[in-house]
């Protein structure tokens, strides 16, 4: 077996949510406990620090990393989904597990994922425990891939939980309204640990603050003001640079590890450099500027739209897809009328057809064509635009992986 059967094999054959949706999610922890009794509990061998919320924790947690890296420890570091590469899930030192590695993961426990019918994001999940385990780490930032209560990485015992903040994504799923996914996020602050919240809301705030009590846990929310910057892109990084400092605050604080002010300073401004982070208001090219960006869901993408309102541009170029759980009204409503639209659809089961996508458009007076595959309409997009344009691409983190080199 290769590492491209390995790949294969973990993305074609195991129910994956990212490509095939709420058919995929599972609403227990019961196999990742399976599996990790199976392989010696591998997630009780380092220190790790538990990331969730709705926007904002993929750029937390590599902030997060990138820090501790400062520190000159060895950190793993845990997050989904990959934009190029399986591998990027799972990194040390901002390096990716080995092809080899993986492959001797599938080809050893093929019997074992069957039997038990682990799904794709247990069995990644599993895989990452066992590399931190078996690297020695000292810590790793582990990333929430849906919800919290329930999601596969809820059963790791951090030493600090952050949640960034709540807004309405994955409704069909966490619930159709803020407490309700306030209490599935809720899920993973733990007992007699402390916990972050990155923003504050009067709803979500008193769902955390009943979970904090009952389980003894101290709870701390963000400052108002950000001491320091960072290398990652766009204005919305702001609150999460305030997260993250107040992570680091607290961490020293409560005494479970000092982390000085210049390997906080040093650490949010080498993110990219220390983790490899991309997707998030990465900018490609200049003459057009080329934009992707990941942020997939209401809050996302107004925070895209308030970016791309503060450029100065002749002409606006976006290249939109979405799948289909998304609120697709609201986030039309949001986007700019004064833009040439290019509709296409993820390549994945669940992207939204780009026919029906331009149809919907039309209501909310978007003027753009459709096209059978996001490479040509983004190849349409550069053939149209000048140097002085913005080329956006956006609306689900699968376009941007499928078009960002």
């Amino acid at each position: 077996m290769n590492y491209k059967e390995a790949t294969e094999f973990l993305f074609n054959s195991l129910p994956m949510y990212q490509r095939i949706g709420k058919i995929a999610y599972k609403k227990d922890i019961g196999n990742i406990k399976i599996a990790c009794d199976e392989f010696n509990q591998p997630q009780k061998n380092f220190k790790s620090i538990h990331v969730g919320g709705t926007n904002g924790k993929g750029s937390v947690s590599h902030m997060i990393a990138s820090v501790l890296q400062e520190k000159k420890l060895k950190v793993g570091l845990y997050t989904s989904p990959h934009l190029k590469d399986f591998r990027e899930r799972i990194k040390i030192n901002g390096k990716p597990i080995s092809k080899e590695k993986v492959v001797e993961f599938v080809k050893n426990n093929f019997d074992f994922f069957n039997k038990n019918k682990l799904s794709f994001f247990e069995m990644t999940v599993l895989l990452s425990f066992l590399h931190f385990s078996s690297e020695k780490v000292d810590i790793a930032v582990i990333e929430v891939g849906l919800g919290g209560r329930l999601d596969s990485t809820n059963i790791i015992k951090p030493i600090l939980s952050v949640i960034t903040n709540i807004s309405l994504d994955h409704t069909n799923l966490l619930g159709s309204s803020i407490e309700k996914i306030a209490q599935e996020k809720g899920g993973i602050i733990k007992t007699n640990t402390p916990v972050i919240i990155g923003r504050k809301n009067k709803i979500s705030d008193s769902v955390f603050n009943k979970i904090a009590s009952k389980k003894k846990s101290k709870i701390f929310f963000s400052d108002k003001k950000n001491n320091n910057t960072t290398d990652l892109n766009g204005d919305f990084q702001i609150e999460n640079i305030k997260t993250a400092e107040k992570t680091f605050q607290i961490l020293r604080e409560e005494k479970i590890l000092n982390i000085s002010d210049i390997e906080i300073s040093n650490g949010l401004n080498r993110v990219k450099k220390n983790t490899g982070f991309r997707g998030r208001w990465e900018i490609s090219s200049r003459k057009p500027k080329t934009i992707f960006d990941v942020g997939h869901n209401i809050d996302a993408i107004k925070n895209s739209i308030n970016e791309i309102n503060g450029l100065t541009y002749e002409n606006l170029h976006m290249v939109i897809g979405f799948v289909n759980d998304k609120n697709l009204n609201k986030i039309l409503n949001l986007l700019p009328k004064n833009a040439n639209y290019y509709f296409c659809k993820p390549n994945i089961p669940r992207g939204f057809c780009e026919r029906e996508l331009l149809k919907i458009s039309q209501k909310f007076n978007l003027t753009g064509n459709c096209y059978s595959c996001s490479s040509i309409a983004f190849k349409k997009a550069n053939e149209e635009a000048n140097e002085n344009d913005i080329i956006f691409v956006g609306g689900s983190t699968f376009l941007v992986a499928e078009l960002i080199k």
